[in-house]
């Protein structure tokens, strides 16, 4: 992939979205550049010119010309125009496509918002609200005992293979174990099969190669 030109992604330096988008960029192995918004930058121009909702991530292609945002889009046009080796996907080969959109759709629609209000109450509200925690506490178990039921003798939610439907969930996935572990759950009783397939994904270097560059860049900006 010599000839494609660096994607620019506009990330956070520990924001689990944008870092969702480059594990599928490590995947690939395609070429690309971090441009980290701050607090200060996110909510103005020049970066709402690319993102007028004022979130990352964002990327801007110079292969296509495309400037994306919603990281689930990104990663949909990522996979459709990039992983035409089918590393991370199955193509357009059914019922498996639909069923990895399914998956993606279910991570930013059911994973993503509910761990992140839990963290938002957790860690970030101004005053502690014990009845939200509770109920998004609740919300990150129901959801890891979903995904626990579906990977019942499955190594991956589509197929054989490890696919961009798996990956997604990762970043947000590490939060989660994180909040209910804290609070006195045993995953490894109560949802085995969702941490074996955590750990199944984890492996995977480019996964190792993305959280590593993720913790890289949240000890810098904590500097």
């Amino acid at each position: 992939m010599s000839s494609i030109k660096p994607i620019t992604l506009h990330a956070h330096s520990s924001g689990p979205n944008p870092w969702k988008v480059v594990i599928i960029l490590q995947e690939l192995e395609l070429p690309y550049t971090l441009v980290y918004e701050t607090p200060a930058t996110i909510k103005s121009a020049p970066y709402t010119d690319v993102n007028p909702n004022g979130r990352v991530p964002a990327i801007r292609d110079p292969n296509t010309g495309i400037t994306l945002w919603e990281s689930g889009a990104i990663i949909e046009y990522l996979i459709e125009n990039y992983d035409t080796e089918q590393k991370i996907s199955h193509g357009s080969q059914s019922p498996e496509k639909w069923l990895e959109k399914q998956f993606l759709y279910f991570q930013v629609s059911g994973q993503g918002p509910y761990f992140g209000q839990y963290t938002w109450f957790a860690r970030l509200h101004h005053e502690q609200l014990p009845s939200a925690k509770e109920r998004y506490l609740n919300e990150i178990k129901r959801v890891i005992g979903v995904l626990n039921t579906i990977l019942e003798g499955k190594n991956y939610l589509v197929g054989e293979k490890a696919t961009y439907a798996d990956l997604s969930f990762i970043t947000w996935s590490l939060i989660g174990q994180n909040a209910v572990e804290s609070a006195g759950v045993d995953l490894d009783k109560e949802a085995p099969n969702y941490v074996a397939w955590m750990k199944r994904l984890l492996d995977r270097p480019a996964v190792q190669k993305a959280l590593q560059e993720k913790e890289k860049a949240s000890s810098a900006s904590a500097q």
